[in-house]
């Protein structure tokens, strides 16, 4: 899949977020009304998938409003810890989940969602570990700190089934040498989401900014 899928169906559990753009914004919001006008400033910019993270009391809200209103955006929740948030942000809209880690527990949950998800890992063991329980997609976090590219080049030839989002340090710098990756589907990074434009409400900034991170992989 190399385009957004149809926004009149709901992404089933084997469709792969990400492959819908080279960069998945990650947006973390402390207000509700901001989500659908950054929503559609990342979509006309060329950034359909965008994940909104669960460290505000805004991001389910958000996401609820991303899902109503910006039907060609494919909107995740981020840093998913439970099974209760879980359920939350299936009820709220999500079309996938990501978490910074995984247990059992919280992996059951996912599987059990009907959405697509990313657990996050941060060592091989946790590779093989999801890669037992049939999970091939996931998120590698904390990725400059866990051992950037060079760890994910590593991880290629021994285990070139599993597919990642890196995210954790990653810039308009260092993005492309993950991209060029052949066990990278697309990073994750919140670069294209300054705090000081959504401050100001500067949509125009952000769709410019998204723009450029979507052409990183061209």
């Amino acid at each position: 899949m190399t385009s957004p899928l149809p926004t009149s169906t709901p992404m089933s559990p084997s469709a792969s977020v990400l492959d819908l753009a080279p960069v998945m914004p990650v947006a973390v919001l402390t207000d509700a009304a901001d989500a659908v006008p950054l929503a559609r400033a990342l979509v006309a910019g060329g950034l359909p998938a965008i994940e909104v993270t669960l460290r505000t009391g805004a991001a389910l809200d958000a996401i609820r409003a991303i899902a109503a209103e910006v039907p060609d955006a494919v909107v995740g929740a981020g840093t998913v810890l439970s099974p209760e948030q879980v359920d939350q942000c299936v009820a709220a809209g999500a079309r996938f989940l990501v978490s910074p880690g995984w247990t059992d527990v919280l992996l059951t949950a996912m599987k059990a969602s009907g959405v697509p998800f990313l657990p996050g890992v941060s060592t091989t063991s946790e590779v093989v570990a999801l890669l037992e329980r049939g999970v091939r997609e996931m998120k590698f976090f904390p990725a400059q700190a866990a051992g950037g590219t060079a760890y994910l080049r590593s991880l290629a030839g021994p285990l070139p089934q599993a597919r990642f989002c890196p995210t954790g340090g990653i810039s308009p710098t260092c993005a492309p040498e993950y991209l060029a990756l052949p066990n990278v589907g697309c990073v994750g990074g919140s670069w294209m989401l300054p705090d000081d434009a959504i401050a100001a409400r500067d949509w125009g900034r952000i769709e410019a900014l998204a723009r450029a991170a979507a052409a990183l992989r061209n």
